[in-house]
């Protein structure tokens, strides 16, 4: 669970975004014949609806993109044999 303390209110574009892309894709893989315009369209009215329903959804901050590669960063202490 994240920390409470380190959550903001989401913003309108940020719920959209996140909306648009769930009508669309199913993970990383797309639904087959899905519309993106269609997708924003829908994304755009939740979100104005879930607005005038009160709602506030919360976003945690972008959590740092995980690095799979091999190669040693500026950070990374040379490796002793």
């Amino acid at each position: 669970m994240t920390d409470s303390s380190k959550l903001r209110p989401a913003t309108a574009d940020e719920i959209a975004e996140a909306l648009s892309f769930a009508l669309r894709f199913d993970g990383k893989r797309p639904f087959p014949q899905s519309s993106c315009l269609m997708a924003q369209i829908t994304a755009v009215h939740l979100v104005r609806h879930l607005q005038r329903c009160g709602f506030q959804l919360m976003k945690a901050p972008d959590a740092a993109a995980p690095n799979a590669s091999n190669h040693a960063g500026p950070d990374t202490p040379p490796k002793t044999p």
